[in-house]
């Protein structure tokens, strides 16, 4: 049961996220019957992925426009800092996430590693970090370890039931200050690839850390239906 649930909390940043199975079934009512605290947390992560879809999608885009990944090796983003050279059980989520999967049964802490070159955010608490350190981080059963960049721009999109559900609903930016930061926000029409003849929009978005100022520029691009 707990291998499970922190499958699916690693799951909840992977490019495909389904939990799949019949014995034992793998919906959430079902693992989590006699266990309140296993759903619960299914259901927070399911949920943040979803929430997390703006961000999720924009990163999925560059995959295509920009020849980016996903899921990315620390050692991507963060060539200089050798320690990250040989970190194999963390990763970047995009750009701007940092997770820390728990891969030992019954560990409520681990050891990460935040990279040097950035500073970091606890995204459960808010912490700040400064990076090229090493914490123990809390991963108790409900939760695995993610921070988040200084600078970030991490759009969320209300919490639904499947992606299509409200595609116009709001958009929420969150700022992680510390640094400056850009976010280019990217949407099309979601179900046609009309993306591969530059069918599709873009909202730059950035922070200066200075001026503690966000600016919303206007957004570039059209595609059919665009709100």
């Amino acid at each position: 049961r707990e291998l499970n649930l922190r499958w699916f909390q690693f799951g909840a940043f992977s490019p495909l996220f389904r939990s799949h199975g019949e014995k034992p079934k793998r919906e959430i009512y079902e693992l989590g019957a006699d266990d309140p605290a296993m759903a619960a947390s299914m259901l927070w992560y399911d949920q943040l992925r979803y929430r997390l879809m703006p961000y999720i999608y924009t990163v999925g885009a560059d995959t295509f426009h920009k020849d980016g990944s996903i899921m990315r090796g620390l050692v991507m983003d963060y060539p200089a800092d050798r320690r990250t050279w040989n970190v194999d059980d963390e990763y970047l989520f995009g750009r701007d996430l940092l997770v820390a999967p728990v891969t030992t049964f019954k560990a409520r802490s681990r050891s990460v590693y935040l990279p040097a070159g950035a500073d970091w955010y606890d995204f459960a608490t808010g912490a700040f970090h400064r990076g090229g350190n090493t914490i123990t981080a809390a991963a108790p059963y409900e939760r695995m370890p993610l921070f988040v960049r200084a600078g970030a721009i991490l759009p969320t999109g209300p919490a639904v039931q499947y992606a299509r559900e409200n595609p116009a609903g709001p958009i929420v930016l969150h700022v992680f200050t510390g640094r400056d930061g850009s976010f280019s926000l990217y949407e099309d029409d979601g179900v046609t690839p009309g993306y591969e003849k530059g069918e599709f929009a873009r909202v730059p978005i950035s922070w200066n850390e200075a001026a503690r100022t966000l600016t919303i520029g206007a957004r570039q691009g059209r595609y059919t239906d665009m709100p």
